[in-house]
Order: C-alpha cells, then structure tokens, then sequence
C-alpha cells in the first residue's frame, strides 16, 4: 500500500506542474494578444492619437463659438457680427449695397 501512495502523489504533483505551467502559458499569451496587450498597444496609441485630433477639433469649434456668442452680447453687441448674420439669415441689405449671385 506504500508503493500506491507514493506513485499517486507524484502523478498529482506532476499534473500540478502542468496545469500551473499551462495557467502561466495562458496569462503570457493574453499579456501578449488580450484587448491590453503587447500586439494591442499600437493600435490604442493610434486610436489615442486619433481621439487627441478629434478633441483639437472640437475645442478650436468650442472656442470659436465661444467668441461668436461674446460678440452677440446683447449688452454690448458687435456691430459687424450682427449684420453678418441679419444678411446671411435674413437676406437684409443696406440701400447702397449690390447683391451679386454666384452660380454653384
């Protein structure tokens, strides 16, 4: 019965090895290819840079109607910027000025 017990420990420890040599495999292979991994790691940088482009975008458009709305003030209202808007919203001109219409 001694021998049984001695030969059954060591297969256990051997299937031990394996299952924890298999687990370490498993962790470097997704270190390496998971969603955060090695292979991934361009791909976010550029898809980083991308996102970064797109919030200069935006703020530059934030920026610019930030300063269109401090023109239009009602306190103190830009006397160019709100007859820019009345001629291109609302078609208004002045008696001495000349409308000319360009083809598309």
């Amino acid at each position: 019965m001694g021998r049984k017990g001695r030969h059954s420990n060591r297969s256990n420890g051997k299937a031990l090895r394996r299952g924890g040599v298999a687990a370490l495999f498993l962790m470097g292979g997704i270190a390496v290819a998971g969603p955060s991994g090695l292979l991934a790691w361009s791909d976010n940088l550029r898809t980083l840079d991308q996102r970064k482009a797109q919030l200069a975008g935006i703020e530059h458009d934030r920026d610019a109607l930030e300063n269109k709305v401090a023109l239009l003030n009602p306190d103190h209202a830009d006397p160019d910027m709100v007859g820019e808007l009345l001629r291109s919203q609302l078609n208004v001109v002045h008696p001495d000025e000349v409308v000319v219409k360009l083809d598309d």
